[in-house]
């Protein structure tokens, strides 16, 4: 950004004000997002968002309801798109950023490479802070033969960060993995004790209102002997039309 200031037709005061307003425009703001996932609408994220704004609280709190196992989600998508050098994304555990060891770690460093400041509640280990702290030699060289030793230490010592890294992404990872055959083996042992998993095939799901509204129908239809029009049916039995419509097929059955 380039201020032109024609020092011949202004007074020193008006020079000093205008290098100012040059700093201000030049001055960067750093954004804080608290990024609070969920798998499914009908969990919370209440805790996620209270933890988050305990540590940041003015960070701008993004909520989405997708699975974790997917990097590809709308509003991260967004947020992706939208951070800049200097801004930092904070996560309540490393599982509400990434559930795929392999996408998680990918999407880390490359957020990491654009100079983004991601921050882990419960894994401040692996935060891109430390990680940029320990990719810094441990051992000073010296100058001597044992230089070659030292330079060998520092390499594994940040090899060893990249592993921390990659472990705490394989944790969340299964986690999920674990939940998902726990679920498995649950189902298996109740249907081999008799239980009915689901519904049984050939039977008509039968929602809570269906009977009383399917009575309505029958009672105050004109195409039962009623006196009512369909609309004023769907009204009174507070239904939508294709729920009305598929209802009165039922009954003409």
């Amino acid at each position: 950004m380039r201020c032109i200031i024609q020092v011949s037709k202004v007074t020193n005061i008006k020079i000093k004000i205008l290098l100012l307003s040059c700093l201000q425009q030049k001055e960067v703001i750093m954004s804080v997002y608290g990024y609070c996932r969920i798998s499914t609408p009908q969990q919370s994220i209440t805790r996620q968002i209270r933890n988050i704004k305990a540590e940041y609280p003015k960070a701008i709190i993004l909520e989405e309801a997708f699975t974790g196992t997917k990097m590809n989600r709308p509003k991260w998508n967004k947020l992706y798109a939208k951070v800049d050098t200097g801004d930092t994304i904070v996560f309540d555990s490393v599982s509400r950023m990434s559930r795929s060891a392999d996408e998680g770690v990918e999407i880390y460093f490359e957020l990491y490479e654009k100079g983004i400041n991601l921050v882990f509640l419960k894994e401040h280990y692996i935060d891109t802070s430390v990680y940029a702290e320990n990719m810094r030699d441990k051992i000073e060289l010296q100058g001597t033969d044992e230089d070659e030793i030292f330079k060998g230490l520092n390499n594994y010592f940040r090899k060893l960060a990249e592993r921390q890294i990659r472990i705490a992404f394989e944790q969340a990872e299964k986690e999920v993995k674990d939940l998902q055959q726990r679920t498995k083996e649950g189902i298996e042992t109740a249907r081999l004790n008799g239980k009915q998993i689901g519904q049984k095939k050939g039977n008509k799901l039968n929602v809570k209102k269906e009977t009383p509204a399917k009575e309505l129908i029958l009672k105050h239809s004109r195409d039962f002997g009623g006196t009512l029009t369909d609309k004023e049916v769907m009204l009174l039995a507070k239904v939508s039309r294709n729920t009305y419509y598929k209802y009165k097929s039922d009954l003409k059955k």
